[in-house]
């Protein structure tokens, strides 16, 4: 049996990461999360986890900082970035960062589902592929 796809999901509002747990659970994935940009970072170098859904509005280091970070270490795990609020330049700055979506957290999360799969499978056939 092929292990659990790992998911990381990073928001300061504890009721959206126990809805989001929730969902991705049901779904089978194996759920990790932290509560601040800074704890994201830790949890990345050390869970590698196969995607993170990442908010854009946190305290201390936001989203857009993690993302870059991510990125500058030459990480390419698929990052979603989730938001309450449209901001143009944020999504186009995570756009210019290679973001692999958006997740509105007004919507009902669970039609996401099918593109973090996706994104996640394509990130793996790029690993294989590079190996």
């Amino acid at each position: 049996m092929m292990p659990k796809k790992k998911i990381l999901i990073v928001d300061d509002e504890e009721e959206i990461v126990m809805l989001m747990r929730s969902r991705l659970e049901a779904s089978g994935y194996e759920v990790i999360t932290a509560n601040n940009g800074k704890r994201a970072l830790e949890r990345v170098e050390a869970d590698k986890p196969d995607a993170l859904l990442l908010d854009i509005m946190m305290p201390e280091i936001d989203g857009l900082c993690v993302l870059k970070e991510i990125r500058s270490k030459g990480g390419r795990i698929p990052v979603f970035i989730m938001t309450a609020y449209s901001n143009e330049e944020k999504i186009k700055t995570a756009s210019v960062l290679d973001a692999s979506g958006f997740i509105n957290k007004t919507h009902d999360f669970s039609r996401e589902i099918p593109n973090i799969a996706a994104a996640i499978d394509a990130a793996e056939k790029i690993r294989k592929n590079a190996l």
